[in-house]
């Protein structure tokens, strides 16, 4: 486990490593939740070309307004709830977009874990946390192919943003991940939807995953639906809870 920390003045941070993905769309799973419009299918080879500065100046555009009109953050945010002292975790947290609006609902009393693949997004996502120049407490976990490893208990909500359909044995991975969640902690899963809704997305649809499988597979995983946002344009928008064992 490799740990580091940036703190500027009344701020905390903890940086250790982990997380889980499809081997083979490691890199191209730092892209995921950063843009409507990016290119997962294309994007581990434009990020192996990229230099440092590039990545970064490619990260700065794709946080931009013009994703905002699709995703809207804050609808997201405000229809999670999310109080001060939870705790989230990012899975497939990418630039940040959604990790710096955690840190902002939960305050410095709760707790964002930000994981991904791909160490220069999570050195980029620190460094733009630091700039906001504003108490936090945030982990940064580098993922592992298999399982994204958080705490057990910790999480109130985990978050997958465009994710969902580069996850290996999703089934699995769920069933597995539930003991991550703390008693009456959630799973929200936002992804593009598998026909025209979701627009011109640069790859074949047939990647991703359908409303209805995510359904499928998180309720043989042991989760039961209990809530569903239709405000999105281009995704769907779902939330999970575990079924309680007999």
């Amino acid at each position: 486990r490799s740990q580091r920390t940036i703190a500027p003045p009344k701020t905390m941070m903890i940086g250790q490593g982990k997380k889980a993905m499809n081997l083979s769309a490691m890199l191209s799973v730092t892209l995921l939740c950063w843009t409507v419009f990016s290119d997962p299918a294309s994007a581990q080879d434009q990020h192996q070309h990229r230099r440092p500065n590039d990545i970064a100046q490619y990260l700065e555009h794709l946080d931009s307004q013009e994703r905002d009109r699709s995703q809207k953050p804050a609808e997201v945010i405000e229809a999670l709830a999310l109080k001060p002292g939870l705790t989230v975790a990012d899975l497939g947290s990418g630039s940040g977009y959604f990790t710096r609006r955690f840190i902002e609902a939960v305050t410095e009393t709760g707790k964002v874990y930000a994981v991904d693949v791909e160490p220069e997004m999570l050195k980029y996502t620190e460094e733009s946390i630091v700039h906001m120049h504003r108490p936090y407490t945030a982990e940064f976990i580098l993922a592992r192919p298999d399982s994204p490893k958080l705490p057990y208990e910790s999480i109130d909500l985990l978050f997958v943003c465009n994710t969902y359909h580069h996850l290996a044995e999703r089934t699995k991975y769920f069933s597995d991940t539930k003991s991550s969640l703390k008693p009456g902690g959630r799973v929200a899963v936002i992804d593009f939807y598998h026909d025209d809704r979701s627009g011109e997305l640069g790859f074949p649809k047939e990647h991703l995953v359908p409303r209805e499988t995510v359904l499928a597979e998180l309720t043989e995983a042991g989760y039961r639906l209990v809530r569903e946002h239709t405000f999105l344009p281009r995704q769907y928008f779902l939330e999970f809870i575990p079924i309680p064992a007999p």
